[in-house]
């Protein structure tokens, strides 16, 4: 299945109607933020297609980065929570990624 760019830019907007990210005052904007991180990630997904990987190394590969992924936002919002004078519960940071 191939998707645009403009349409997997349409569907991280709708995930984020879900759970919002919180772009506070950063100096950039969110859709330009948006395509820029999608074009990157499709340019990554269409490198990994043509690299010759079995689709089980391709999911590995996958799976890997979003774990990478998941630990930087995990220390990311945990040191906002240390800033901040609070406690960390670090299950309950990860709930969001567990669906729990």
């Amino acid at each position: 299945m191939e998707v645009t760019i403009s349409e997997l830019t349409g569907l991280l907007e709708e995930l984020e109607r879900d759970d919002p990210v919180d772009y506070g005052d950063l100096p950039f904007g969110e859709p330009e933020l948006r395509t820029l991180v999608v074009t990157s990630l499709l340019e990554r997904h269409h490198a990994l297609q043509a690299s010759g990987l079995d689709s089980g190394d391709v999911n590995l590969t996958y799976m890997l980065s979003t774990a990478l992924l998941v630990l930087e936002n995990l220390v990311l919002n945990a040191r906002i929570l240390m800033l901040q004078g609070n406690q960390i519960d670090v299950s309950a940071l990860l709930r969001k990624y567990s669906g729990g």
